[in-house]
Order: structure tokens, then C-alpha cells, then sequence
């Protein structure tokens, strides 16, 4: 079973990954969008960290409605409203369990995922961080690696396709040929939630 420790790991784990790649993030969306999706995130995880040393929710659900609530009032653009809105659905989605199953938290996901899609509109093979998210949604069922692998294949399967939503779309064809930031910095929560699991 998995408590708020766990989550807690998984969105410490996050944020040190962003931390890591905030240059190559900002890389990744420069030729194709604003050149601030690396600072963005860096800057909301950080906000995140802080929040969460200053008060400590005892559920996942909890928890992650916090970190939600953190991303959408400190990240700038899009990428704000997109996490906070993954993680506060997935967190109202687990409710008031001090403990959840693998099972649930997979379930819990893939209604933030949908929410996701909802708020921006935006399916598979349109080159958003969907991309990333559904097929590692489908894959946590198999394990916590699965999942991390199908969200990096997914994010470099970005690299050949137009962009079809955000900011990227407006370029038509010269979007074709860079894989996507979005689908990128997804499949860093992927592998962070892996490496909180042990995997």
C-alpha cells in the first residue's frame, strides 16, 4: 500500500528531476514554443517543495491536491493549469485514504489524465504531454518501470509529429523534427514516481 510518504517521495523525487533538466526542458521549447517550460516547472516545484516543508498532509489524496494547487498559482503558460490540474484530479480522485492501492493510484491517474485532456483539448498524437501520460497510465498496471519506460518511448515518439494543440501548433510543419517539452517534462513525473517506488 502506498501512504503520503510515498507520495510525498514521488513529487520530492519530481521536482529533483526538474531541477536536473530545467536547461534541457527550456531547450526542448525553444524552436517550438516560449523558451520558459524549464524555468516554469522549476519554478512551481520549488513553490511545491516549500509548501509541502511547511505543512504536511497526512493522505495522498491530500497531498497531491496541494502540489496541484501550488503548480496552477506559480507556474506561468500553459504547464501550470495542465499539472496542477493532473494532480489535483488525480489527489480528489484517491479521497480520504491514509493508504492507497497500486490499482487505485493507477485508476486515480488516469482521471487526472482525462481531466488533462478535457482542460487543453488535446489526444494522443496531437504532441502534448498526453503523449507521455496515456501510454504510461496503461503500462502502470504492469509495474512502475513499465509505466516509466512507455512515458519516455512516448515523449520521443513526439519527435516526427506536427504539433496539433498549443503553443507548437502555430508553427504547422516546422514543428515537425523536436520532441515535445510537454511529453518530455511528463515522462520525468513518470520516472519519478518509479524511482519513489524503488524501481
Amino acid at each position: 500500500m502506498l501512504d503520503a510518504d510515498f507520495f510525498r517521495r514521488w513529487i520530492t523525487a519530481t521536482a529533483a528531476l526538474v531541477e536536473r533538466d530545467a536547461e534541457r526542458l527550456t531547450a526542448l521549447d525553444s524552436p517550438i514554443g516560449d523558451a520558459d517550460h524549464g524555468s516554469n516547472l522549476q519554478r512551481g516545484f520549488r513553490a511545491v517543495t516549500a509548501a509541502l516543508e511547511k505543512e504536511a498532509p497526512g493522505t495522498p489524496g491530500a497531498l497531491l491536491v496541494l502540489a496541484g494547487r501550488q503548480l496552477v498559482s506559480t507556474v506561468g503558460g500553459a504547464s501550470g493549469p495542465l499539472y496542477g490540474t493532473l494532480l489535483r484530479r488525480t489527489g480528489k480522485a484517491l479521497g480520504e485514504a491514509a493508504e492507497v492501492s497500486e490499482g487505485q493510484l493507477a485508476e486515480a491517474l488516469r482521471t487526472g489524465v482525462e481531466a488533462v485532456m478535457t482542460l487543453g483539448g488535446a489526444v494522443p498524437g496531437d504532441k502534448t504531454m498526453i503523449d507521455a501520460l496515456v501510454p504510461a497510465v496503461d503500462a502502470l498496471g504492469d509495474s512502475f518501470a513499465a509505466a516509466r519506460a512507455a512515458a519516455e518511448q512516448g515523449a520521443e515518439a513526439t519527435t516526427p509529429m506536427r504539433a496539433r494543440k498549443g503553443r507548437a501548433s502555430y508553427l504547422g510543419e516546422r514543428s515537425i523534427g523536436h520532441q515535445d517539452p510537454g511529453a518530455t517534462s511528463a515522462a520525468l513525473l513518470v520516472a519519478a514516481l518509479a524511482e519513489a517506488h524503488g524501481e
